[in-house]
This record gives structure tokens, C-alpha cells and sequence, in this order.
């Protein structure tokens, strides 16, 4: 055995390299990170070849004194930490001492800085560690070049300068999120590539993850003792393929923790399904002392003191915000130009008792004339309108005429406004303050059924007997999986036995859908309960159970509806949560605001 020495400074630094400086991102992690803690209010970063020949990072921050530049670059140095409480309570992006050693052992690295006060500006570098005179108005420079000269081994990992930039603006991006108060500015080649002005926090969202991610978002801001959350959360249209677009932050820092993914995918788990990944920009912040930062040289993972309370403080104040109504949800500004009210005599209290097996909500809607089976034209189609009812090849009009008024507003407490028509069977439309709706009625009626499943299954659902059972014909596995499964049936409203060695017979169904196909139905219950045991099936898989429920029993395509029941639909989803997108994660409806309606006909141009 050879005999046990001591390692060079030099080794144990380039030893230490290999856990913090994995790529050119790395170094501009460190360096972007120690310019937000010496203060800065604007941050100039300059790339050159990605980030392998040089990183030049220069800041306004609070600088380093003559005496302290030579230390800066010695491993565990560091002014963040001076005691193992401040460790345990550390509210700085940095705080190893290690990182521009480390940095310093693999690249050509050289500090410029002036401190605030001083009357020169001084200069080291990783070979010359004595203080010479520099011009700088104040701040601090760091440049690092050619990284991994000095070990063409870890060199040769590094990829294309196009894809190191890649990472780099990465990192970049994620930093600038972390700091909307902060100016920053990113170069490459010496060209300006992203420019951003130091501002509020939807500003800098905007301008880093589109316009686009910010017309899908919710606004999270929840507060409960010590935790608060805020930030945005996308919906499920602007879901993505990839997680490029998740950024949570925990007291500022940039974390990809297993316990918050857990809790945000429960969030997200009764509106997206299959293999998209939701987007978000989220702010955790809490006492930091409750949270351990050193836990890898990277500080992206974390470990929290409570981490039970915290998964449930991220899952619930998230849900809440992905499930509030219609009634709260933004809808464009309406236009000024067009008066959106209707006389009182012109509106009529609408409530079916027939329609209570499809929509439940009592509304106020306009008067319509009973649609009728003929058309009837009369002589000048402009000077007045009549009612209409759906059809699936054209729209039926009456002869019963109104003036040409608009429906009420969003201010009189319909978001969605009120049912003009149906088309194809398919779509609702409705006229509200903003312009026109267009609703999927299958996709909304699913996710309405839904949330009234889920409240009713924890205790005994109310069920239809019904008069005649429903028999139909079944296989082998399918009367044998009904009758290994009838509690969890029982629990979910059903009633079924075998009636015949090739059939089923169901007695009783969940009133909620008392007009669903009860074969089709059932079948498709079967197959989701066949592969897995009745405890799993009620612990793990109910609201999966509980979508296909839904999915069966709510109004299908081409099934005509009255301009009561349109009116009904729209406010039970004003009512119900989560509405804006059915149980698969698309939208149930979306809007089309005037100004949309002229561009298409190109009025006012």
C-alpha cells in the first residue's frame, strides 16, 4: 500500500470542480449568484464560443475591498457564513466558499473590483493573487476563460458551443426569473441576445415565457403562517411535452425537489393527464431555518424541517388556484362601443325540473319564442331577429322577432353569458359582455359531473332504482370482475348481479347519471376495475373510476339541446371547479372577443 499523503491545494480544488463546475452553465450559475448577493441592481454577463473560451460577468453590486480579492479565490473563504447557526439559517445564494476556487483551479480567472467607498478599483487573478490597480467605476468583474485548459480530459465532455450556449442561457433565464427588481443583459459573440429592464414580476415572466403562457395562467398568491406561495400557474391548454417551462423557487433559489414535484403533480393530477407536463413559475417562501440549502455542492435539492406540512401547503394553495370558477376566472376588458343590456321584461327566470338529469343550475336567461320546425323567413332579415334552435345541418329561426338588444353582461353575474344557438350538435354558443362563447358541451358537462362524483362518493351517492334493470351482454372475466368488485360497484352507486351465464343486470345508478348509456357505462367501469384489487381501486384509482363515470354519463355529441338547457349548462360551469378544461386537460370553452370577430371581417381597417 502506498503511504498516505496529503493532496495538493491544487488537486483538491480541481477535485472539487468536478461536483461544481460541470459545464460553462455551472460557472455562470456561481457567478450570476454571488452578484445577487453582493446586491446588484443590474448584471452584464458576456459569452464568448458558449461559455468555453470566456464568461465575463460584471455587476453594480456592493464590490470587495483590496484585502479581501486574494481571499476570494481561496477555498472555504466565504462572507455569507461565519458559525454553524448562520448555516442552518442562510438566506444567501452562496455560502460553500468553494466555488471560485473551484472555478479558479479549471479556467483562467481573473476579479476585478471596486468597493462601495473606495476610492481605486483592484485586480487578481488566479496566478497573480497580489492586488494590483484596475480601472473600474464600481461593482465587480469576473471573467473566466478558457475553461479547462489545464484538463483536456474533462474538456473533451463539453459539447458544441451552440448547445453549451444553450445551457448557459438556461441558467441565465432561471436566475433572471428569480430577480424581476434586477436589470439583466446576456451577450453572446458579441451579440446582445436578451435584454431585460428591471421591473415587476408579471413583466419579467412575460418577457421571458411569452405572451402566450401568460394568457393561460392563474395567479397564485397564498399565504398560510410562515409559508407563502406565489407566482403563476398555467392550465392545462398550455401544457407541455417537456419540463422546460417549470421553474419553482424556494426563498429565491432555483430547487428541483422530488417532495414539491410530488405536490404540484397532485395539483395538476384531476385536470392533465397522460404524459404532459404542466408549466409554472412559482415563489415558495418560507423562515429559513426551516429549510437545509447544503445539501450538494449544486444547492438545486433542498430538504425541508416540516416537509409534510410543506407538500400540503404547495398542493392545496395550487389546486385552489387551478380550481376556481368561471365566476372568478379573467375575461377580456368589454368593448366600450357596444351597450350590453337587456330590458328587465325581456328576461325570463328559467328552471326545468325535466333537465335534472343533465344540468341542475336555475338561471335567468333572455325570452325565446318556442323554436319552430319550419323555417318561416320573414321579408327584411335585417331589420329584426328572431329566436333559434340547434340543428345539426343549420339553425332554425322563428318568426317571433325582438329589437336587436345584446344579452346582459359579465356584471350581472354570468361570465359566460347567454345561449344563442347550438351548433352541429356540438358547440354552445353564447353572447356575454366580451363578445362570443364557444363551449365544447360534452368536454363541460364531463368535468361538471365529475366534481359533483367526487363530492357525493365519500358517502352514500344518492341512486335511481331503475324500473326494468338494465341487462346486457357480457363476457366470462367481465361477470366475474362484477362480482369480485360489487362493494367497490356498490360504493360507486351501482347495484349489478350475473342474470345468465353470458349477461348483467344492473338495478341501481348513481342518479347523477340516470341518462347515461347503463351498458357502455358499466363496461367501461369493468375494464378500468379488472386489473386491480378493490383496495387500490378505492385508495388510488377513485377519481380515475369516477372520470370514466363522467366521461359516459355526460350529454354526447349531436344530442340536441333547448336554449333552456344551453343556459343551464353555462351556469353550472360558472358554478363548478376546474371548469375551463374537461378531465383530459383541454379547454371546455374559450373566448372570441369583438375586436377578434372585426379582424376576421377586416372592420375598422
Amino acid at each position: 500500500m502506498p503511504l498516505i499523503q496529503r493532496l495538493p491545494e491544487v488537486l483538491i480544488n480541481q477535485i472539487a470542480a468536478g461536483e461544481v463546475v460541470e459545464r460553462p452553465a455551472s460557472v455562470l450559475k456561481e457567478l450570476l449568484e454571488n452578484s445577487l448577493d453582493a446586491g446588484s441592481r443590474a448584471i452584464e454577463v458576456q459569452l464568448q464560443q458558449g461559455g468555453i473560451k470566456q464568461i465575463r460577468v460584471a455587476d453594480d453590486g456592493c464590490g470587495i475591498d483590496r484585502e479581501d480579492l486574494a481571499l476570494a479565490l481561496e477555498r472555504h473563504a466565504t462572507s455569507k457564513i461565519t458559525s454553524l447557526e448562520d448555516l442552518e439559517a442562510v438566506d444567501t445564494m452562496g455560502f460553500r466558499g468553494e466555488a471560485l476556487a473551484a472555478i479558479a483551479s479549471v479556467a483562467r480567472t481573473r476579479i476585478l473590483s471596486r468597493a462601495t467607498g473606495n476610492a481605486h478599483a483592484w485586480k487578481v487573478s488566479e496566478h497573480d493573487r497580489t492586488p494590483a490597480p484596475a480601472a473600474l467605476n464600481g461593482g465587480t468583474v469576473i471573467e473566466v476563460e478558457d475553461l479547462y485548459y489545464n484538463t483536456p480530459a474533462r474538456r473533451k465532455f463539453l459539447k458544441s458551443d451552440a448547445t453549451e450556449f444553450g445551457h448557459c442561457d438556461d441558467v441565465f433565464r432561471r436566475i433572471a426569473l428569480s430577480r424581476a427588481g434586477v436589470g439583466f443583459q446576456l451577450a453572446h459573440n458579441g451579440r446582445v441576445s436578451l435584454r431585460l429592464a428591471a421591473g415587476g414580476m408579471e413583466r419579467r415572466v412575460r418577457e421571458l415565457l411569452g405572451d402566450e403562457f401568460m394568457q393561460h395562467v392563474r395567479e397564485v398568491d397564498v399565504e398560510a403562517g410562515s409559508l407563502r406561495l406565489t407566482g403563476f400557474a398555467a392550465l392545462p391548454a398550455y401544457s407541455k411535452a417537456s419540463r422546460d417551462a417549470q421553474y419553482f423557487y424556494v426563498n429565491g433559489r432555483f430547487v428541483r425537489d422530488k417532495l414539491i414535484s410530488h405536490a404540484v403533480r397532485e395539483a395538476y393530477a384531476d385536470i392533465l393527464h397522460g404524459s404532459r407536463h404542466p408549466a409554472f413559475v412559482l415563489f415558495l417562501d418560507l423562515d429559513p431555518s426551516t429549510v437545509d440549502v447544503n445539501v450538494h455542492p449544486a444547492k438545486t435539492e433542498v430538504r425541508f424541517r416540516e416537509s409534510r406540512a410543506v407538500h400540503q401547503f404547495v398542493y392545496h394553495a395550487l389546486q385552489r388556484a387551478l380550481a376556481a370558477s368561471v365566476q372568478v376566472a379573467p375575461l377580456p376588458e368589454p368593448v366600450s362601443a357596444v351597450a350590453y343590456s337587456v330590458p328587465e321584461q325581456q328576461r325570463l327566470a328559467v328552471e326545468e325540473p325535466a333537465l335534472a338529469g343533465y344540468f341542475t343550475r336555475p338561471v335567468a336567461a333572455p325570452a325565446f319564442a318556442t323554436p319552430s320546425p319550419t323555417l318561416r323567413e320573414p321579408s327584411s332579415f335585417g331589420a329584426s331577429f328572431g329566436s333559434y334552435s340547434g340543428s345539426s345541418a343549420s339553425l332554425t329561426r322563428t318568426a317571433d322577432t325582438y329589437p336587436p338588444v345584446a344579452l346582459p353582461s359579465t356584471t350581472e353575474g354570468a361570465p359566460l353569458g347567454y345561449a344563442i344557438a347550438q351548433l352541429h350538435g356540438v358547440y354552445v354558443l353564447a353572447q356575454n359582455a366580451s363578445g362570443l362563447v364557444l363551449v365544447d358541451m360534452h368536454a363541460a358537462h364531463e368535468r361538471i359531473l365529475y366534481e359533483q362524483l367526487k363530492q357525493v362518493v365519500d358517502g352514500s351517492p344518492a341512486v335511481q332504482r331503475l324500473l326494468i334493470p338494465a341487462v346486457f351482454g357480457a363476457s366470462a372475466g367481465e361477470i366475474a370482475t362484477a362480482e369480485e368488485q360489487r362493494d367497490v360497484l356498490a360504493q360507486m352507486g351501482f347495484e349489478v348481479a350475473a342474470a345468465g351465464p353470458n349477461e348483467l343486470a344492473v338495478r341501481t345508478v348513481p342518479s347523477l347519471l340516470a341518462r347515461a348509456n347503463v351498458a357502455d357505462l358499466l363496461r367501461a367501469l369493468i375494464a378500468d376495475l379488472r386489473d386491480h384489487p378493490a383496495s387500490a381501486v378505492i385508495t388510488e384509482r377513485r377519481n380515475e373510476l369516477l372520470a370514466t363515470m363522467a366521461c359516459h354519463g355526460a350529454v354526447r355529441a349531436n344530442r340536441q339541446l333547448t336554449i333552456p338547457e344551453m343556459n343551464a349548462l353555462l351556469r353550472d360551469m360558472e358554478a363548478t371547479e376546474r371548469a375551463d378544461q374537461c378531465n383530459h386537460g383541454r379547454p371546455t370553452w374559450v373566448q372570441l372577443s369583438m375586436n377578434e370577430l372585426d379582424k376576421l371581417f377586416m372592420r375598422g381597417q
